[in-house]
């Protein structure tokens, strides 16, 4: 982690006293879940094994493993399809890292998994993703599942009850994570990370 950790900048502490503020934004239900706090120490300073396994759905409708992407490097981004703002702007600059890539781009699989499976269906997943790039995957799967691999990879993210027919928010933490071809954790970027940062760090891991 220590490429993303030593340069975390402004970026990443805007994200850290966010993270903080969210801390006590948990609903009753996620009491046993760790504290947006605890998981933010355990990923910015590799507190225990951060990332794992998966098995979830496209938006294709086809069942997808974390095996069938060894051999590439994998940008993981967790957020939600109603998301006004972060979401998008992440995965702009995720699409652009991997378009300003070149052909080693496609030696490069960006993955969105989904923190709200309750609304992002396969359908709605597959007309967000392809807004952003032709090989961007989307992922869902059971709130089980989704909240699994989320606490697997140190992700906060909680349900903000809103006024009588409005649509709830979901507060979640934004990094960006990168998972080596081996398929083991090599660490994150903080939100708001621009492209031509990405590209610096994954090129270093791309064949030679």
């Amino acid at each position: 982690m220590r490429f993303v950790a030593n340069k975390l900048g402004a970026a990443a502490l805007a994200a850290v006293l966010f993270v903080d503020a969210l801390g006590s934004l948990a609903s009753a239900e996620e009491v046993a879940t760790p504290s947006a706090a605890e998981l933010m120490d355990a990923l910015m300073w590799n507190h225990g094994p951060i990332g794992g396994p998966f098995d979830l759905i496209d938006q294709n409708g086809r069942r997808r493993t974390d095996a069938e992407f060894r051999g590439k490097l994998v940008i993981l981004y967790f957020g939600y399809t109603y998301c006004p703002d972060v979401c998008p702007t992440d995965l702009m600059a995720i699409s652009s890292a991997v378009r300003l890539l070149g052909p080693a781009g496609n030696n490069v699989q960006p993955i969105f998994i989904t923190v709200d499976p309750q609304r992002d269906t396969v359908e709605r997943l597959r007309g967000y993703v392809s807004a952003f790039h032709p090989r961007l995957i989307g992922l869902t799967g059971s709130e089980h599942d989704i909240r699994t691999l989320a606490l697997a990879y140190k992700v906060y993210y909680a349900k903000i009850a809103a006024e009588p027919g409005e649509p709830y928010a979901i507060y979640h933490t934004g990094f960006v994570y990168l998972v080596g071809r081996d398929g083991k954790y090599l660490g994150f970027f903080p939100p708001g990370t621009p492209p031509d940062r990405m590209v610096e760090i994954v090129r270093q891991h791309l064949p030679k």
